[in-house]
This record gives C-alpha cells, structure tokens and sequence, in this order.
C-alpha cells in the first residue's frame, strides 16, 4: 500500500517538471528536435505512449491521457478523446496548471487509486476535482495539491464521493464535511438492555 507520503514525493518531483526540470519519466518521451535557429520543436510518435508529457512534448494531453487509459493511443477523433478534451478545457480554467501538467497528475493519482485497490476514471477525478475548484470563480486552485488531499482521504476509506464532499467543505467552509457513518444498529435486544442498566 502507498503511504501518503510515498504520494507526496511523487508529487513534488511533477512539481519539478513546472519548473521545467527533467525527470527520469521524461526521458522516454520522444526527443525534441532543433529548428534552423537552435529552437526546440516538440516531436510526437504516434505509436507511442510516454510515461509523462514533458515540458516540450507536442503530444495533445486529451490524447495522450485518453490513450494511457485505453492501453493503447487513439485516434484524435475518438470519442474517448473528444471526453477528455472537454473534461481538460473546463478544469484549465479553474486550476493553475496547464493541460499537460493536469493530464501527468491525473496519470500519477489513477496510478496511486489503483496501487490502494480503488481505481477511477481519469474523466472521472478531473471533473470531480473541477467542479468543486470551479465555485473559487477567478481564484484558481492547484489541482495537484487537490490531488494529493483527495488521495490521502481515499486511502483514509472513503468512496469517490465522500473525498469530493470533504474537498469541497474544505474549499467552502459554509458546505459541512461528511461525518464518518455511524456504528451499525444494536440487535432490539441489546438496545432495551442497555435501556434497563444491563451489559451492552
């Protein structure tokens, strides 16, 4: 089972891909070639997915996480993409990361779900997470930090759901957080003991 803090360090090492420093993941991208002027042009194989988009990778990330769900790339113009096109395009205008970083960190927290025995849907985790940074209007949220508490309340025991509803009391404190279910019913006997000074 991955620890929280396993969860962290992976994060803080995407981190450092904002920043534009290479990680080892990376280094299976498709290498960039060099324009006339010594510029980086993003190169994309199409029979290839890399384990993380890099800063100059020119692969769409709708495809690119599309394809990394599937198992296999798919076309542009496939359903699944044109799902997560539209899924990235409204939690681009909530979050503070891009599309490329949205799409590793979505990778990098399905990962996580499935290595704790609770998988998702990427489509799934960005509209989840999107809807409740959306409500924050013009101040944008870090989807990875969102990430990371929705991991650790996931591997805390709750559901889908449940993780989404404490994010979003978090977010918004006039929304109250989802208290832990109670203890199950008594059997009717045990109650009336109980009533009447007996062991419980």
């Amino acid at each position: 089972m991955a620890s929280p803090l396993a969860g962290l360090a992976i994060l803080l090492i995407l981190c450092a891909c904002d920043r534009g420093a290479e990680t080892a993941g990376a280094a299976s991208s498709a290498a960039p070639d060099r324009g006339d002027e010594g510029t980086v042009v993003a190169s994309t194989a199409e029979d290839h997915l890399p384990d993380w988009l890099s800063p100059t990778d020119g692969t769409d990330p709708a495809r690119w996480l599309a394809g990394r769900e599937a198992g296999h790339p798919l076309p542009a113009d496939a359903a699944a993409v044109r799902d997560i096109r539209e899924s990235l395009d409204r939690a681009r205008s909530a979050f503070v990361e891009d599309k490329r970083m949205i799409a590793n960190r979505t990778v990098q927290l399905g990962q996580m779900l499935s290595e704790i025995g609770k998988p998702e849907s990427y489509r799934g985790l960005i509209d989840g997470l999107g809807a409740i940074a959306a409500v924050r209007g013009r101040h944008k949220s870090l989807y990875g930090e969102m990430c990371q508490h929705y991991y650790n309340t996931r591997a805390q025991g709750a559901d889908h759901a449940a993780a989404l509803a404490r994010l979003e009391a978090r977010e918004r404190p006039d929304v109250a957080a989802p208290e832990m279910p109670p203890d199950p019913p008594r059997p009717q006997g045990e109650q009336l003991g109980e009533q009447s000074g007996g062991r419980p």
